[in-house]
């Protein structure tokens, strides 16, 4: 049983599926509340380090992720492929 010929081509991706952006908002958005809420309800007392973690790791790959699509944009030599696009 022939298929025919196999392509060797990977089908691009519809740009929502690789946009980090909108997963990126809604997980900090989620951190942010959870941050609240652990500040307002006494109950979750100890769960404050933890959101306030989650917020700085957030910020920090937000932060790293400008720098390389601004360097992408640049075209410097270094910078990771793929972040161009709009």
């Amino acid at each position: 049983m022939d298929a025919g010929p196999v392509s060797r081509e990977m089908p691009h991706l519809p740009r929502s599926l690789v946009d980090p952006r909108p997963v990126v908002l809604i997980g900090f958005a989620a951190w942010a509340v959870a941050t609240v809420l652990a500040f307002v309800v006494p109950a979750w007392a100890d769960a404050r380090p933890v959101c306030l973690m989650g917020l700085f790791v957030g910020v920090l790959g937000s932060s790293i992720w400008l720098a390389q699509r601004r360097s992408a944009l640049r075209g410097d030599k270094g910078a990771q492929v793929g972040l161009t696009e709009d």
